[in-house]
């Protein structure tokens, strides 16, 4: 699974046996302003370190507060609507989940809430969690398999199923960022008093250590059965309307609204502002948090967060690097910071529900040669990350096992007018290079390149691809978007052209079947290809991984030539904390840099 962080979505999880050849943090290196008395997140750049660097003993007290590029504008992280890095990142901290991506890419056993989770049968695939003893809620309600039938049949596609095309407020039914996994599990039932957990496949999984978590927490069944009137610890019965009472609940109420189980709860939460966090006296984890404050603070003005961490208003800040951004840090004295690469991918996407850019493949084929990644990352993340270049996959990055360039040998992103005219001319377009028709004498155009407000990098890649298009015959609009809204825009067709990243879980199976997969939760722009679905589904179901990673690999030959999605280049990450602070990191997945905010601390 995938999710958007202001223009970035968020992902899926790397299937066991596939691993990463390369340091999570960094491929840009890191570094301390002012004196250096601490190696801190500088440490990240040296191989081996990603799940270490800026570790250290903390001391009780202090205030934490960390940067959400964006507002949370609906609070259920599993609805399409609601699959955004910052909501993920401020619901992982009070909301349990079974794995958690770490930042070399590889999943951990949360064992605060499962003793243990392994698959005892292939045939059927049956999975069996240990819920921990202690779980639970933090009103004191237990956490049981009753939670994880709530997710799972609010997940899988079928039993509470998505609000009908003339449902345009999608007050009826469940709307998951992704049913992979769940639209493939049999049954799920409890035992030892709800606190042993039976998943069997109806389907075999590939991927099944993304279920329940990697990013997308459980959320406590027992107050969706409450509010709807649904019998207590009865999700198996729970009717669809019963579940979408909850879903809605989910999207509308922020967590300091409802029992949660994480080292804090929400004290509060100010639309637009902040939310603030507390330790909680009830929680029974392995790691007490030492911060007696841990805030995260909507700032969603880039240029605006260097001011903050200089004038001590925030403590750490994760944005999307800059040139000026990375410079202005550099000169901020005590605050260590590094530069990499992760599970992140910047790409254009066209809108094939737009009718003329849905008919001729030629045409997009055409636009997509025409564009020149090259020279978008010469004058944009190439200033600061020298070593940044084209990505050739639509499912792996590199160094991630499975990984081929399957675009570049085709002319996409090399910006090649030549080529890209003679895909005109030959699908008998017109006026190419002056105001382009389609054969049938239709004009081609104007489109619209969107792009999240206040993000200069995107706003040059839309003007890049404008240049690179008007030399085609096509006018194109450049049309900002407000950073809360890009869920709205993505799920609403609100585009022509649109710009954002993903950012990925280490699962790419079920990654791919968010995002190609004919009406998949993440496959915004309508793509769909019978040959790309049987390939998908079979690589979801393929436990041998070399095998899921060639057909996958298979699929991603046909998406490349439909010409729908260009990759353009794997994203940097920046990450700068104050150096007092010890044991947070870059964690480009899904989860960010708060997968671990119980070690967050005070250094001692």
């Amino acid at each position: 699974m995938r999710v958007q962080r202001s223009a970035l979505t968020r992902g899926l999880t790397l299937a066991a046996g596939l691993t990463l050849v390369l340091a999570a943090c960094n491929s840009g290196g890191g570094g301390d302003s002012g004196k250096n008395d601490s190696a801190g997140l500088a440490s990240c750049a040296t191989q081996g370190k990603a799940n270490t660097c800026n570790s250290g003993a903390t001391k009780p007290g202090g205030t934490f507060t960390y940067t959400l590029e964006k507002n949370i504008q609906q609070w259920n992280v599993q609805d399409a609507n609601g699959n955004t890095f910052e909501n993920g990142e401020a619901l992982g901290v009070v909301l349990p989940q079974v794995f958690v991506p770490q930042p070399d890419f590889s999943v951990a056993l949360n064992t605060d809430l499962v003793t243990s989770a392994t698959q005892t049968s292939t045939s059927p695939q049956t999975l069996v969690y240990k819920i921990n003893p202690k779980a639970s809620w933090n009103d004191g309600i237990p956490i049981t398999a009753d939670d994880f039938l709530y997710y799972w049949r609010t997940n899988n596609g079928k039993d509470c199923p998505p609000p009908p095309a003339s449902d345009e407020s999608q007050t009826k039914g469940c709307l998951p960022q992704s049913t992979a996994g769940y639209d493939r599990i049999k049954s799920v039932t409890g035992s030892d008093d709800g606190r042993t957990v039976t998943v069997v496949m109806a389907k075999p999984f590939s991927d099944w250590k993304q279920l329940f978590g990697a990013g997308y927490p459980l959320y406590p069944a027992h107050v969706a059965e409450k509010l709807s009137g649904a019998k207590a610890g009865d999700a198996a019965h729970m009717t669809a309307a019963q579940m979408t009472e909850g879903w809605q609940y989910f999207q509308k109420t922020p967590p300091s609204k409802y029992a949660t189980a994480g080292p804090y709860r929400m004290q509060d939460w100010t639309d637009n502002d902040h939310a603030t966090f507390v330790p909680d006296p009830k929680w029974w984890g392995k790691t007490k948090p030492s911060l007696d404050r841990l805030i995260f603070k909507v700032i969603t003005d880039a240029t605006q967060e260097p001011t903050a961490l200089r004038n001590n208003e925030v403590q750490a800040i994760y944005p999307q690097p800059e040139v000026d951004l990375v410079n202005q840090i550099k000169a901020i004295p005590n605050v260590t910071y590094t530069i990499g690469n992760g599970l992140i991918w910047e790409h254009f996407d066209l809108n094939l529900h737009n009718p003329v850019l849905g008919k001729y493949k030629a045409l997009r084929q055409a636009m997509f040669t025409a564009i020149d990644i090259k020279d978008i990352v010469s004058k944009t993340v190439g200033q600061f990350d020298p070593k940044t270049k084209q990505l050739g996959s639509h499912n792996y990055v590199p160094g991630q096992a499975g990984y081929q360039d399957l675009v570049t040998g085709t002319g996409q992103g090399t910006g090649d007018l030549g080529k890209a005219k003679k895909y005109l001319i030959d699908a008998k377009f017109t006026g190419v290079g002056t105001a382009l028709k389609t054969p049938d004498g239709k004009a081609v155009g104007p489109f619209n390149c969107r792009y999240t407000t206040g993000n200069q990098i995107r706003q040059s890649e839309c003007q890049i691809l404008q240049s690179n298009l008007a030399s085609l015959g096509i006018k194109v609009t450049i049309k900002p978007i407000g950073a809360a809204d890009l869920g709205t825009v993505l799920v609403g067709h609100q585009y022509d052209i649109i710009v954002f990243a993903w950012v990925g879980s280490p699962f790419p199976s079920a990654n791919a079947q968010q995002n190609w997969v004919t009406g998949g939760g993440g496959n915004y722009g309508g793509y769909s290809d019978k040959r790309v679905d049987r390939l998908i589904t079979q690589a979801v179901g393929e436990t041998d991984q070399a095998k899921a990673a060639s057909l996958l690999n298979q699929a991603d030959k046909i998406v490349v030539d439909d010409a729908y999605v260009l990759p353009l280049y794997q994203k940097p990450t920046f990450l700068a904390v104050q150096k007092r602070f010890v044991n947070m990191r870059d964690n480009a997945t899904n989860v960010g840099p708060p997968y671990n905010t119980a070690e967050w601390g005070l250094k001692k």
